[in-house]
C-alpha cells in the first residue's frame, strides 16, 4: 500500500516537472507563429481604407468651405463694392488651391512618422510591428501594413495642418463682416454655414479617430499574445511614443525607479518653510491668493457652460449640431423586426404578422425606412391550424418631439406614423400579388417608446390608430399594438 502511494507521488512529482519545464521553455517562436497573414492583411487594409476616407474629407470640407467663403465674398461686395479690393476672390482661391495641392500631393513619406497629437492605438499597433520586424520571416510580411499606417499617421498629422486653415480662414471671414451686433440676415446665414462646416470638419476627424478605439478581434488577439512576451513589455517600454514622450527610465516599474524623487511629506516641509520666512502675514497672504484663484477658475466654467449648453461648440453656442452626418451610411442603417397579432372574427383566422425593416437616420430625431411582413394564420384556440395568410409592404417614419434634457421617460418618446400595403390572402404564385385591388391599405399615426435591452440590442413598444380601418372589409380594428427590436 505504502509503496503504491510513493510510485504515484513519484509519478505526480515527474509529470509536474515535466509540464514546469515545458513552461519555461517556451520560446517567443511558439507564439510569433500563431500570429497568421490574416492579421498583417486586416491591418493593412484598415489603414489604406480610413487614410482613403480621410483624403476624401479634407477635399470635400475644403471645397465646401471655398464656395461657402466665396459666395459670402460676393454678398459683401454686392453691399458696398468699395468693401473688397480688387483680386480678393482670386487669393482665397489660391489659398485654397495651395493647400489642397499640398493635401493630393504630399512630400516623401519618412521611415517612421511620429502623430502630432497621440493616439494609444496607433502607438501600440506601430511599436507591435517594429517589434515584430526583428523576427526572420516576418519582416517582408510588415513591410505593407508598417507602410499603410505610417501613411495613416502622416495624414492625421494633415488634418492638423487643415484645422488650422479653416480656424484662420474662419477668423479672416469674421474681420470682414461689419462691426454691429445684428449682422444682416443673409450675412448671418452664410457666416453660419462656414461655422458649421469648420465645426462638422472636427467631429468628422475625431469620429474616424474613435474608429481605432475598437480594435477588431484578430488584433485584439494578437497584442494579447504579445503582451505574454516579456521582451515586447520592455520593447513598449523603451520605443513606444509614450514612452518618448515621458523619457521612461530602463528600470521603470521597480523600487530602482523611485530613488531621488521627493516624498510627499518632503514637499509639504519645504512649503512651510518657505512660508515661515515671509513672516505672520504669509499664510494668510497664500490663502488669499488661492482664494482669487479659484474663483477666476469658476469664472472660466462657468463661461464655458453658457457657451456649451446647447450641445455644440463653444464657438457656435446656437448651433445644434447633428452626430448622424459624421457617420457612414452603413453606420446610420437601423435594422429591425416587428410581431403584430391580430383578432379572430368570423372571415379571417388569428394572424400574426412578422415583419423586418430597414431604417435609416436622417437626423438624431428622424428615422425612415421601408420593411417586409408576412401574416402567418394561427387559426383558433379551439383549432390551431397554421397557414398563409399574405405578404406586407411597410414604410415608417419615426421622430424624436423632446430632447435629452427632458426626463428619462419623455427622453424615449417616439411619434411614429407608416402607410402599409397588406395582402391578406394566400398566395402560390408571385403573379397572384400584381393586382392592386386586392391590396389593404393601411394609415398609420401614434406613439412608440424606445428603451435599451443591452449594448447594441434596443426595444420598442407603438401604440398606432389606423386612419383607415373602416375601409376595409370586414372593418378591421383602429388600434395597433405592436413590439418590435432593433439593431
Amino acid at each position: 500500500m505504502v509503496r503504491n502511494i510513493l510510485c504515484l507521488l513519484s509519478f505526480l512529482f515527474i509529470c509536474d516537472a515535466a509540464l514546469a519545464q515545458q513552461k519555461d521553455t517556451t520560446s517567443p517562436i511558439d507564439i510569433l507563429e500563431k500570429i497568421t497573414s490574416h492579421f498583417f492583411n486586416k491591418t493593412e487594409k484598415k489603414f489604406y481604407a480610413l487614410n482613403q476616407k480621410l483624403a476624401r474629407q479634407n477635399r470635400k470640407y475644403l471645397k465646401r468651405l471655398q464656395r461657402q467663403e466665396i459666395r459670402l465674398l460676393n454678398k459683401l461686395s454686392e453691399r458696398d463694392s468699395s468693401f473688397l479690393k480688387n483680386g480678393t476672390i482670386a487669393s482665397v482661391n489660391e489659398h485654397y488651391e495651395s493647400i489642397l495641392q499640398t493635401i493630393n500631393s504630399p512630400e516623401e513619406m519618412l521611415q517612421n512618422t511620429e502623430l502630432l497629437q497621440y493616439n494609444s492605438y496607433i502607438d501600440t499597433l506601430g511599436t507591435s510591428l517594429s517589434f515584430l520586424k526583428q523576427y526572420q520571416g516576418l519582416a517582408e510580411k510588415i513591410k505593407q501594413p508598417a507602410a499603410s499606417l505610417n501613411n495613416l499617421k502622416s495624414s492625421f498629422n494633415e488634418t492638423e495642418k487643415v484645422k488650422a486653415f479653416i480656424e484662420e480662414r474662419k477668423q479672416q471671414m469674421k474681420a470682414l463682416l461689419p462691426s454691429t451686433n445684428v449682422l444682416p440676415s443673409g450675412l448671418k446665414k452664410d457666416f453660419e454655414k462656414i461655422n458649421k462646416t469648420a465645426w462638422y470638419y472636427k467631429a468628422q476627424v475625431e469620429e474616424y479617430k474613435n474608429i481605432l478605439k475598437d480594435p477588431q478581434k484578430i488584433e485584439a488577439t494578437t497584442i494579447k499574445m504579445l503582451n505574454k512576451l516579456p521582451a515586447f513589455q520592455s520593447f513598449m517600454q523603451q520605443n513606444s511614443q509614450l514612452a518618448s514622450l515621458f523619457a521612461l527610465p530602463q528600470n521603470y516599474g521597480t523600487t530602482a525607479s523611485l530613488s531621488g524623487l521627493q516624498t510627499r511629506s518632503s514637499v509639504q516641509q519645504m512649503i512651510q518653510t518657505r512660508i515661515a520666512a515671509g513672516g505672520s502675514g504669509a499664510m494668510q497672504q497664500v490663502q488669499q491668493n488661492l482664494s482669487q484663484a479659484h474663483a477666476e477658475i469658476n469664472k472660466l466654467k462657468d463661461n464655458l457652460n453658457k457657451l456649451g449648453e446647447s450641445g455644440g461648440d463653444p464657438d457656435m453656442p446656437d448651433f445644434r449640431p447633428n452626430s448622424q452626418k459624421i457617420k457612414s451610411f452603413l453606420k446610420r442603417l437601423e435594422y429591425g423586426f416587428d410581431v403584430d397579432f391580430g383578432k379572430n372574427n368570423s372571415l379571417m383566422p388569428g394572424t400574426a404578422m412578422i415583419g423586418a425593416n430597414l431604417g435609416y437616420k436622417l437626423s438624431d430625431k428622424f428615422v425612415t425606412g421601408v420593411g417586409l411582413g408576412y401574416n402567418l394564420g394561427l387559426g383558433s384556440i379551439q383549432h390551431i391550424s397554421l397557414s398563409h395568410q399574405g405578404v406586407n409592404l411597410i414604410s415608417f417614419l419615426d421622430w424624436k418631439p423632446f430632447g435629452s434634457g427632458k426626463s428619462g421617460f419623455l427622453n424615449s418618446l417616439w411619434i411614429s406614423g407608416g402607410y402599409e400595403m397588406n395582402h391578406n390572402a394566400g398566395f402560390k404564385k408571385i403573379r397572384q400579388l400584381q393586382k392592386y385591388n386586392v391590396w389593404q391599405r393601411n394609415a398609420l399615426l401614434g406613439i412608440s417608446k424606445k428603451y435599451s435591452i443591452n449594448k447594441k440590442m434596443k426595444g420598442e413598444m407603438k401604440l398606432l390608430y389606423d386612419f383607415l380601418h373602416r375601409d376595409h372589409v370586414p372593418v378591421s380594428r383602429a388600434v395597433v399594438w405592436r413590439v418590435g427590436y432593433s439593431l
